[in-house]
């Protein structure tokens, strides 16, 4: 296993002629959602993409083998150069034992989702392949969710430099300066993570944590969870996400407040509010498995992020 402060296997950049497959490795996605999100996909990036085909299970898109069959034929074909997911849902972490990890990282590409698809990104974390938090498909491209910019500079081999001034609604809560890859996701997907071969490994990295739509106790009682399993000992910063409904009630405490309750203490830098994941819009992608830099200031706070693919000039 690599150490967690190394920066893992980098895919190779989208280019001119490049082409995205895309699958669903979790609920089933909306067949006029799919078609809409690969056309605006195209429009956006120029990038073709091709959904992979699946018969329906139940809500699933798939039973988990057709599922983890899709997944390998499109990270095969050497025309495809990054695999997006359609939506999240639930399902995907039925696919971690059917899937050849080993194979993938000898033939890396580009693996982009979030939601549930954080159980593959914390799998792939634990082989060294680098991958991306960032817009799917149906669920973000349909919409006009997606922040482009992000998306086609770290497919393409770019630095990503995401900057947000004090009252833009990312939130300094720890000032401080922090040094190493990002690695989480899903709050909830990442604690169920704990206790498999697939467990989120945080040391000497900058924790990213979103979620949707849970009640504020809940959210305490999943960082407590973290904490006394030991999950940020040893990180070196932490960013929320925008939190998108988990609004409290009535005399409960805001988000931020909760978080510096439990995690204020630790020593590092603390972040609220970067909209990666489940939000309204500008979806930004965020590479995980690359060095990254965060600063947080009452001034705003600045995130950092190495290229994550290496450029072909035959692209």
């Amino acid at each position: 296993m690599q150490s967690a402060t190394h920066s893992g296997v980098r895919p190779r950049a989208l280019g001119q002629r490049s082409k995205v497959g895309v699958v669903s490795l979790a609920s089933s996605a909306d067949p006029s959602d799919l078609v809409a999100g690969c056309s605006a996909l195209n429009q956006l990036t120029g990038w073709g993409a091709e959904a992979a085909s699946t018969v329906p299970d139940g809500d699933f898109a798939g039973t988990a083998k057709a599922r983890a069959a899709a997944l390998t034929e499109l990270w095969q074909r050497e025309d495809i150069g990054t695999v997006v997911c359609s939506r999240g849902g639930y399902g995907s972490n039925y696919l971690l034992p059917l899937i050849d990890f080993e194979a993938l990282k000898a033939s890396p590409k580009s693996f982009v989702g979030y939601s549930d698809n954080t159980s593959m990104l914390l799998a792939l974390d634990r082989i060294g392949l680098v991958s991306f938090h960032g817009p799917m498909v149906a669920s973000d491209f349909s919409a006009g969710r997606a922040d482009a910019v992000s998306f086609r500079a770290a497919l393409a081999g770019e630095p990503l430099d995401f900057s947000f001034a004090a009252g833009s609604g990312v939130q300094s809560l720890v000032a401080g300066e922090a040094h190493g890859p990002l690695i989480g996701g899903c709050l909830s997907i990442v604690v169920t993570s704990l206790g498999t071969p697939w467990e989120m490994q945080s040391e000497g990295k900058i924790l990213f944590l979103e979620d949707v739509s849970e009640k504020p106790f809940r959210i305490d009682r999943m960082l407590m969870h973290l904490l006394l399993a030991g999950k940020f000992k040893d990180v070196r910063g932490i960013i929320f996400g925008a939190m998108s409904g988990c609004l409290p009630t009535a005399g409960e405490e805001i988000l931020p407040q909760m978080i510096l309750r439990i995690l204020g203490g630790i020593g590092v830098p603390v972040v609220f509010g970067v909209p990666s994941g489940h939000v309204q819009s500008g979806n930004l992608t965020l590479p995980f498995g690359v060095p990254a830099q965060l600063s947080s200031s009452a001034s705003g706070v600045r995130l950092q992020v190495e290229p994550a693919t290496l450029v072909d000039s035959n692209l």
